[in-house]
């Protein structure tokens, strides 16, 4: 009986001290709740409307692209856009925010969009007439309605109730914007771009009087030299749609994106990792916090081979030469528009100077191109955004026989005691009988020449000859070690392979004529036939014979420097390159050249400039260094000669090669000048182009 009550106490015992735990738990919780809503209420509620947390991309600053001397080509600029969100506020809080907004942006004559197509004062529509009816229709007006109707219709439609005409229409234009583009609490609408830091200082201290604004910190594309490189730099746009669908992973809709040169070929170096910021608004659209949840990095910068001072030299030199072919300032008028320029060291590949003729403004990409600069350039028959060192290929003309020499030479169908009488007309086929330049102008031959005096005169006949003995597969095999007809391996974008004239490759140009004739080889082998390269092959051609005959593997881009300070391993970069170009390894024949036969060869070309019977020896006579060169005027369609220099200097240590070509341009000669002021520039004689009396020279040294 004792035990039974004990236990039944204990029971009733626990349950009291557990009912009273319960009351104590409930009491603190309703103190608890008394102070959230009662006491401390407002105090949370205004904390609780800050907590609108909204996430803004940082945008990572791109590279910049630079000379081998450090000199910025490109680089990026600070640049502050306003953006607004919508935001929990009230018609007339929104049009007064508004108006307070414009009236900030005015006072420091900052641009916003404005696409409202009514003025007023008087009022007018400000479109077509065909536009104006599709708009009044999307609109909803009445087709007859007039300027003012349509206006007051906007100004009811948007409850404004300001008085002065012109902040109505200010107010009007910025609520029709965001109906024709729309925004949301977390999608911003950006209202007005480059504002200066003022109106960033007044907007920020002033911020209960603007609903949902936001600066944006944006890096913005800056080409530091205007034109110059243009072609090698290329432009940055916005990304396409094409574009982001295949990035989605990296990139955002209005992203910026290389479009051509170094911009497009090392873009996913350039443009860094973007970081996020928090942004913490009141629901009536005020910024209470703001702070970086992480940090973008800024991209690579990418380093040329290019030296700016010796492009600039190169550019003005080959646009001034141009116009003077072009004006007949060189005794006969012809219709030069566009031309080329390629400096490249002999030893390393790499190229100093490339110039294209004309260029253009990268400037003009930033932001997007407007209509009328876009239809400037894609009209213009010259093709200012075709890069002609690298896009195009030419025929070569006489500026090839260096390579048929070294060809004839090697097979051993000539030597370098050969001499071989130009009569002026080759006559060994019956049915085909070219004629040398020489007998084609005086009726004569050069008479007997070795490879070295052929060279320095052009002969003709003597590469017929040497080229008939020799047969065109000789020829073709030393072509592809100099590399002609196939791709370099730079890094820009779209480069072409040219055309080597063979039998493998005459079926697929002529499907009509597809067998490989004699006369086919004589045209081969002074550069004519289906022998088409690029400015930039022939200067690795002529780095060749001018440094001993080893290759060079061609390059633009020096190093790539990452934020850190580190540089990217040129394997990675190499590998990086060749993957996104397509650029297929060198798998051509190592020749072993014979030295004495390419002596022979170079002092041919010495003779060019520094003989008074040489082609070139006009341009170069009181030059102070010793060059080697090559005239060539090449035949090409429409009755087009383009003309053609090559040479390299000094000519006992070669240092530099140089390619200039004109399209018809006329003679080769004509295009020494750009060679000569380049090397003087190069070599820091700081000379001036020596305007030269074209009457007292004798047409023979001309041509060619």
């Amino acid at each position: 009986m004792t035990k039974h009550t004990g236990k039944k106490v204990n029971i009733n015992l626990r349950f009291n001290v557990l009912t009273v735990l319960i009351y104590i738990i409930g009491i603190v919780l309703i103190v608890k709740l008394f102070s959230l809503q009662i006491v401390h209420g407002a105090e949370y509620r205004e904390q609780s409307n800050t907590r609108l947390t909204r996430e803004s991309t940082l945008e990572a600053t791109r590279g910049s692209i630079l000379d081998k001397t450090g000199t910025e080509l490109v680089t990026s600029k600070i640049e502050f856009s306003l953006e607004m969100y919508k935001s929990k506020v009230d018609t007339d809080t929104l049009n007064t925010s508004i108006l307070n907004m414009i009236q900030v942006l005015e006072k420091y004559e900052c641009s916003y969009t404005d696409t409202f197509p009514i003025a007023i004062d008087p009022f007018a529509f400000t479109i077509s007439d065909e536009s104006l009816a599709k708009w009044k229709e999307t609109n909803k007006l009445d087709a007859n309605i007039t300027a003012q109707e349509a206006f007051e219709k906007f100004r009811k439609k948007y409850e404004i109730k300001n008085t002065n005409i012109q902040e109505v229409r200010k107010i009007i234009a910025i609520r029709y914007l965001i109906s024709q583009k729309g925004y949301s609490s977390t999608r911003a609408l950006t209202i007005s771009q480059d504002i200066p830091r003022e109106a960033v200082a007044e907007f920020s201290e002033s911020s209960e009087k603007f609903s949902g604004i936001n600066i944006v910190v944006k890096p913005v594309r800056q080409y530091t030299s205007g034109n110059l490189a243009s072609h090698i730099l290329g432009y940055a746009g916005k990304i396409s749609s094409e574009e982001y669908e295949s990035r989605k992973s990296h990139y955002s809709s209005n992203d910026l994106i290389g479009k051509t040169g170094i911009e497009y070929v090392l873009e996913e170096y350039l443009k860094g990792k973007n970081g996020t910021k928090q942004i913490d608004m009141a629901v009536d659209g005020t910024t209470t916090a703001e702070y970086t949840a992480q940090e973008a990095i800024s991209g690579s910068d990418v380093v040329l081979t290019i030296d700016a001072n010796l492009q600039k030299i190169a550019e003005d030199a080959l646009s001034a030469n141009i116009q003077k072919i072009a004006s007949g300032g060189f005794e006969k008028v012809y219709n030069a528009k566009a031309g080329a320029c390629v400096v490249m060291n002999v030893n390393t590949g790499e190229v100093l100077a490339m110039a294209s003729y004309p260029d253009y403004n990268p400037e003009d990409f930033v932001g997007g191109i407007s209509q009328e600069a876009w239809n400037n350039y894609n009209n213009n028959q010259a093709k200012p955004l075709v890069n002609k060192a690298i896009q195009n290929s030419y025929s070569p003309g006489s500026t090839f026989k260096m390579v048929t020499a070294i060809a004839g030479l090697e097979s051993g169908v000539i030597n370098l005691n050969t001499k071989i009488n130009d009569t002026g007309v080759y006559t060994k086929y019956r049915d085909y009988k070219p004629r040398c330049w020489i007998y084609t102008d005086y009726h004569r031959g050069h008479g007997y020449l070795d490879v070295s005096g052929a060279i320095e005169k052009s002969c003709n006949y003597f590469f017929y000859e040497t080229s008939d003995k020799m047969g065109i597969d000789n020829l073709v095999r030393f072509s592809k070690y100099f590399g002609l007809g196939t791709k370099t391996g730079i890094e820009l974008r779209d480069e072409t392979a040219g055309v080597l004239a063979s039998k493998e490759t005459r079926p697929t140009i002529h499907p009509d004529e597809p067998y490989w004739s004699p006369g086919n080889t004589l045209q081969a082998a002074i550069g004519q036939s289906d022998n088409e390269f690029s400015p930039l092959q022939m200067a690795r051609y002529i780095s060749m014979l001018a440094n001993g005959g080893k290759k060079v593997d061609v390059s633009i881009v020096k190093t790539i420097r990452n934020a850190d300070g580190s540089e990217v391993a040129r394997e990675e970069m190499n590998q990086f390159i060749n993957k996104k170009l397509a650029i297929e390894p060198d798998t051509t024949e190592d020749i072993e050249l014979n030295q004495s036969h390419l002596k022979a060869v170079l002092e041919g070309m010495k003779s060019v400039t520094s003989d008074s019977g040489g082609t070139a020896y006009v341009r170069f006579k009181d030059f102070d260094i010793s060059v080697g060169g090559k005239t060539g005027s090449a035949e090409a369609p429409n009755n087009q000669v383009h003309a053609w220099f090559v040479g390299f200097a000094p000519f006992e240590n070669p240092e530099i090669a140089i390619v200039v070509m004109v399209e018809n341009g006329g003679h080769g000669n004509y295009t020494a000048e750009v060679v000569r002021d380049i090397m003087a520039e190069y070599f820091g004689m700081n000379t001036e182009s020596v305007e030269e009396d074209m009457t007292a020279i004798p047409y023979i040294e001309i041509m060619r």
